[in-house]
């Protein structure tokens, strides 16, 4: 818990992993043992004073603590970096597929070279501290021989730098290789089935042959039974013709789409093609900002709200900057208008 709470409050966002950035982690980390060391004699309760005192002296003053920070720091800071840039409201997949395939090399090459320069950075922070810059050796535990073992086997023993090396550092990077490559694999097949259509120049540049089987592919994609959004013969010739037709300014597949837009019908199929692709979201950032306000919106005062007050009220609260641009005057008239009860007396 230790690890998580600092490094959330001394994480950066400054685009990457600079020296300037480490150094000023580095020369944070004497000041918070002395808010633990001060924390754990003027604590509210036992329980803080205890874990303060505990985190002061067994944690911050251990040498290993402090290597497992710097690697924390900088694993998680060029995660954070590419997370914000895909929560970006303008952000589109094939921008984020090359974000995260630039977040994988990065991390393949930290997994490499990564430890020896975190070393160096622990060390100096241990030397700013007061600290031995060495790792408590562990005792070594004797593994019991059975019967049909000879004496003579040699076993093979790691130093605790090395034992720290395989089991914590290799362990952590492999971890989040993993991860990062299991949860946006589906990146890759969004490559494979909207490729052409992320840029202009593959459009342009494919052939012919390579093109009709790009536009059956779409149509099979979204075919529901006999049924298909997409006609790929059809959007075979509308690719020929945008390819000529569609100006030089056009370098996105959101430029594309919106001179699809201008031309009013022309290339139906093409026009679904692009809609289709820029429908896809990248992040459910927006999703589970809508759950967090909905927790606000709904407190337990509120508790038995109904739902088309509630659906009103959300909406609201999500689309802030464009409800404050609406005119108030208007709407009260139509809902003056709406909600008039007159009664004719004869």
């Amino acid at each position: 818990m230790c690890r998580g709470l600092l490094l959330n409050h001394y994480l950066k966002h400054d685009g990457k992993v600079s020296v300037e950035s480490v150094r000023a982690f580095r020369f944070q980390a004497p000041k918070i043992r002395d808010a633990l060391a001060y924390l754990g004699k003027y604590g509210v309760d036992s329980k803080t004073r205890g874990d303060a005192q505990c985190m002061a002296t067994y944690e911050m003053e251990n040498f290993e603590f402090l290597f497992g920070m710097v690697i924390w720091y900088e694993l998680l800071n060029a995660i954070n970096i590419v997370s914000k840039i895909l929560q970006t409201e303008d952000m589109h997949i094939d921008v984020a597929i090359q974000e995260l395939e630039k977040l994988i090399s990065s991390v393949q090459n930290y997994r490499e070279n990564g430890f020896d320069t975190a070393l160096i950075r622990a060390k100096e922070i241990a030397s700013e501290m007061g600290i031995e810059a060495e790792f408590r050796e562990k005792r070594t535990i004797q593994k019991k021989k059975h019967f049909d073992e000879s004496d003579n086997e040699e076993e093979v023993t790691q130093s605790a730098l090395e034992s720290f090396k395989v089991g914590y550092f290799f362990y952590i990077i492999d971890q989040s290789l993993s991860s990062l490559q299991s949860r946006f694999e589906q990146f890759k097949k969004y490559e494979e089935d909207f490729g052409l259509l992320f840029k202009l120049e593959k459009l342009k540049s494919a052939d012919d042959e390579s093109l009709m089987k790009f536009c059956m592919n779409l149509e099979e994609l979204f075919k529901d039974g006999d049924v298909s959004d997409i006609i790929g013969g059809e959007l075979f010739y509308e690719f020929g013709y945008l390819k000529g037709s569609i100006p030089k300014e056009a370098k996105k597949a959101v430029d594309v789409l919106s001179y699809l837009k201008q031309m009013d019908g022309c290339y139906p199929n093409a026009w679904i093609a692009y809609k289709l692709l820029l429908t896809i979201h990248v992040t459910v950032a927006c999703a589970e900002r809508s759950f967090l306000k909905l927790k606000l919106i709904k407190s337990y005062l509120r508790s038995i709200m109904s739902q088309d007050r509630l659906n009103g009220l959300a909406m609201l609260s999500i689309e802030k900057d464009l409800a404050e641009k609406l005119e108030y005057s208007c709407l009260i008239d139509t809902f003056v208008v709406k909600n008039a009860r007159r009664v004719v007396f004869q």
